[in-house]
């Protein structure tokens, strides 16, 4: 998946596939890669235009959706 960067203090990247429903995001915490599924567009689109990602991460998709680890 195609991920732009992410000016965050814990985030170094992130990508939506809307097809799918698909966040894929880059933690700076040792650059692990997450998948959450069955996210809404109307979501991603916060998420990149909040003040802060991380935030809105910890708020609204981390135990909120069904994730997995890539890698």
């Amino acid at each position: 998946m195609d991920r732009q960067p992410i000016n965050s203090s814990m985030i170094i990247s992130a990508g939506y596939d809307s097809t799918s429903g698909i966040l894929e995001i880059e933690f700076k915490n040792g650059g692990t890669i997450w998948q959450y599924f069955d996210i809404p567009e109307y979501m991603w689109n916060e998420f990149l235009s909040c003040e802060s990602q991380g935030k809105y991460w910890h708020a609204n998709i981390k135990n909120h959706f069904r994730e997995a680890r890539v890698g």
